[in-house]
């Protein structure tokens, strides 16, 4: 059954509440503010809860402060791959306004997505002069999308295209999620929404709107809040969330010594008028391209592959990618992580994480990705 018009408008919508580091004309972030509510727990707790049916979503991991010696790995591996971050923001900023124009909706998913939709907002901006709106949403696997946040966009910006963003893809969960959105959009609501999922990296062959299909190392996927407009994940628990809320999260305003959130964007978007006429190159290049317009889901082969080979039955343990691998290190329990090879630049920072945690690394030659993080199964036995 579908809603009409009216009743999709007359329908409670919560006010946006000023969160985050960003400048609110970088971001709006539609989330509900629940820094007052204690959610963290810690690692071990939280995978055992997680590995025994508890949502995700209903805790918070426990933030990582990293090291000086980590903090200055970011900083070093920011100067060396800005340029690049911002030729695959630019690709994308490209290929989008070939298909799109310059009137859309940039509505990115919190949190690893809202500084790449920042990145895409200010390209627009300095590169066409166009403002495009742009929100900072709750998506989550197994939950679904932030329902009041899409219906807010609808109302505001009528008739607007929303463009999805992300920062890059892992076994695609995530795309599968936006499919599942567009659906239930249209069937509650009569909203026709779009399920592409724009990402600076497509190595799990699952998106059509990329900046690059190489496992590369995006700064931003080095650190949790610090580097997310401090940020924490997104929250969906009933006795938080009611049902004209926004999906909540937490504002860590006592890490503003440690973030570098604007440092990021800053710095990548500080290449846009080198980049610009290669973006454009590329991007007509990729658009004429006719494999770059489809999703193989190549990465799932190698899901497989791995799943078979160590004996993995739940693939939710086997999270593949840079930016995934990070995360298992960063807030998971891992098993091990493999690597295509030791001697990958991209990998620095996960080497140096998995000898802080003391985590074995394996060469796994042939992978798609350039690494894989295998979370440990909370059962007392191997995956």
């Amino acid at each position: 059954m579908t809603m009409s018009n009216d009743t999709v408008n007359s329908k409670s919508l919560p006010v946006p509440e000023k969160l985050g580091s960003y400048s609110p004309e970088d971001v709006v972030f539609l989330l509900k503010d629940l820094s007052d509510v204690h959610l963290e727990r810690p690692t071990e707790d939280r995978e055992e809860a997680i590995q025994g049916g508890t949502h995700y979503s209903e805790m918070l991991p426990v933030e990582y402060r990293p090291t000086p010696e980590y903090l200055a790995l970011f900083h070093e591996t920011l100067e060396e791959t800005a340029r690049e971050v911002s030729l695959a923001a630019g690709i994308v900023s490209e290929r989008l306004r070939a298909r799109h124009g310059t009137d859309f909706v940039l509505a990115s998913l919190a949190r690893a997505g809202t500084p790449i939709g920042i990145l895409i907002k200010r390209y627009f901006r300095e590169v066409y002069g166009a403002e495009l709106p742009h929100y900072s949403i709750s998506i989550i696997r197994g939950k679904g999308i932030d329902e009041n946040a899409v219906l807010y966009m609808q109302r505001q910006h009528p008739g607007r295209r929303i463009q999805f963003v992300d920062g890059w893809t892992g076994k695609g969960a995530i795309r599968k999620v936006v499919e599942e959105a567009r659906e239930t959009m249209a069937a509650k609501y009569g909203i026709e929404l779009d399920d592409d999922l724009a990402v600076l990296a497509d190595p799990g062959r699952c998106s059509e709107t990329f900046g690059t299909r190489e496992d590369f190392l995006i700064p931003s996927a080095c650190l949790n809040s610090t580097v997310s407009g401090l940020m924490s994940r997104t929250v969906l628990r009933g006795d938080l969330i009611g049902p004209d809320d926004f999906h909540g999260a937490k504002y860590y305003k006592e890490w503003l010594e440690d973030d570098v959130s604007n440092v990021f964007v800053d710095r990548v978007s500080s290449y846009y008028a080198d980049i610009q006429a290669e973006a454009r190159l590329e991007a007509e290049k990729l658009e004429n391209l006719p494999e770059a317009n489809v999703s193989s889901w190549q990465g799932m082969k190698d899901i497989a592959r791995i799943q078979h080979d160590y004996g993995i039955a739940d693939v939710n343990l086997v999270k593949p990618g840079v930016g995934e691998t990070t995360r298992v290190l960063l807030r998971r329990v891992p098993w091990k992580i493999l690597v295509d090879r030791l001697d990958n630049p991209h990998l620095r920072h996960i080497l140096l994480l998995a000898e802080d945690r003391g985590v074995p690394v394996e060469v796994y030659p042939g992978l798609t990705y350039s690494c894989c993080g295998i979370i440990k199964p909370m059962n007392g036995g191997t995956p």
